[in-house]
């Protein structure tokens, strides 16, 4: 039997569940706990500035069962929006049964439909196969990049240039 799955934009009412997949995708991708408050303020700011991103959900009879947020990148090499799919999870009761597919194909066919999105891009922990594997199976290609981050919230703040070595010129160049 195939379950009719519907794709809504999340409002701030959704803001206490959608903390709460987010927790959980942390925890179970990465062994990551969040600090739930942190990241409720993270979701309200989301939801209340439509510049920082959009949250869409997936419903079955009503229920959420998924959910994923666009963030957006320009790209002057390509002169576009790239949107950045994040903060994806589906509720492991309805894994494998088509919920990311249809949130996956639900935003790809509204960025083909505006003309300033060049494409669409995600970044996968490197452990996770499986998600991987959906990835590829949608038609998403694996590029050469890789994340490179400093986390102002999670690191001990450094003082700036602390770890560069003054630069020197080679034998001869002043």
């Amino acid at each position: 039997m195939i379950v009719p799955i519907q794709i809504r934009k999340a409002a701030p009412g959704d803001a206490a569940l959608v903390a709460e997949f987010n927790a959980q995708l942390a925890l179970e991708t990465e062994d990551l706990p969040l600090n739930r408050e942190l990241v409720r303020g993270g979701v309200d700011r989301v939801l209340g500035d439509p510049a920082k991103g959009v949250y869409w959900l997936a419903e079955v009879s009503r229920q959420v069962v998924g959910q994923l947020m666009i963030t957006y990148e320009w790209s002057d090499w390509r002169n576009g929006w790239f949107w950045w799919i994040q903060s994806v999870y589906v509720k492991k009761e309805w894994r494998g049964r088509g919920v990311f597919q249809a949130l996956y194909h639900f935003v790809e066919e509204q960025a083909s439909e505006q003309s300033d999105v060049c494409g669409l891009r995600l970044y996968v922990d490197a452990r996770n196969a499986a998600a991987k594997t959906v990835y590829q199976r949608l038609g998403m290609e694996h590029t050469n990049y890789e994340v490179f981050e400093v986390d102002f919230r999670k690191a001990p703040r450094r003082e700036v240039g602390q770890m560069f070595v003054t630069p020197t010129l080679p034998p001869g160049r002043s």
